[in-house]
């Protein structure tokens, strides 16, 4: 077993007090975006590190700047690999339901990651491999039509459902993920265990076409920007510096990206 350092304690528990606590919440926030605004805006706010990003900050605080500077090049490796959720989630969407399509994520992701783990890439390269995996994913995306039939209210279960699925899917992935080492840790924290309980309960209530709503905000929201700033900048100006500028250039590509999203769209002539 994995030896922690001394004093760990506390910073553990702030972890699991985090991840009880905001993982439901943000679940709920995404949830209740997506019934206001559309499954979009739902997708792009799980876009943000609001899970991933306190982990690397108590790594951080428990094992160094070094071990959470190299746990951020896993976490841009991790963006290519949720790319390959995306597009494998879309493809086995058009011949499969939700639990099928989940699998098919789960699987490419799983397939993405070992190989980028063992690829060990530098930064740059990451950079670039995690940008084009985006662009290609998001132009194959298989498009649906959706169902202009009204829906029936969702079930009092909706909600607390989706928060105690995503709670126990982050819980898992992310206690598991510090007994692999930084490279590791930062793949596994990028799995989009909250866009895959949004996407698989839109699929079910509301069809494929829903689900790649979901699937186009996530990865027009992505984190990339934020894990390149504070990959950089952690070790030379420390923690919370590093973080600062990393929040403040995820903050700055989310507000574009959600403009992209909410703009109107005039039909061609």
């Amino acid at each position: 077993m994995t030896s922690r350092p001394k004093g760990a304690l506390l910073p553990d528990w702030n972890i699991l007090l985090l991840k009880l606590v905001a993982t439901p919440t943000l679940i709920l926030l995404a949830s209740l975006a997506g019934r206001r605004w559309g499954e979009s805006v739902g997708g792009w706010f799980v876009g943000l590190p609001l899970t991933s990003g306190p982990v690397v900050f108590f790594l951080a605080i428990e094992q160094g700047t070094g071990f959470a500077a190299a746990t951020t090049r896993g976490s841009l490796a991790g963006v290519a690999a949720e790319a390959g959720f995306c597009l494998a989630y879309g493809l086995a969407a058009r011949t499969s339901r939700w639990p099928g399509a989940i699998a098919a994520g789960s699987l490419a992701f799983a397939l993405a990651a070992t190989i980028l783990a063992a690829a060990r890439l530098a930064v740059l390269p990451l950079v670039t491999l995690a940008i084009a995996a985006l662009a290609l994913s998001l132009a194959l995306l298989p498009r649906f039509e959706s169902d202009t039939a009204a829906l029936p209210a969702p079930p009092f279960w909706d909600l607390p459902a989706r928060m105690a699925v995503a709670t126990v899917l982050v819980l898992g992935l992310t206690e598991l993920a510090p007994y692999a080492g930084p490279l590791l840790s930062g793949l596994f924290a990028t799995y989009p265990a909250f866009a895959a309980v949004l996407t698989a309960f839109a699929h079910a209530r509301s069809g494929p076409a829903a689900a790649m709503r979901v699937l186009r905000g996530l990865m027009i929201g992505s984190f990339a920007g934020f894990f390149i700033v504070l990959g950089a900048t952690i070790q030379p100006l420390g923690t919370g510096p590093g973080f600062a500028a990393g929040g403040l250039l995820a903050v700055l590509v989310q507000g574009c990206s959600l403009w992209l999203l909410r703009r109107p769209r005039h039909p061609r002539r």
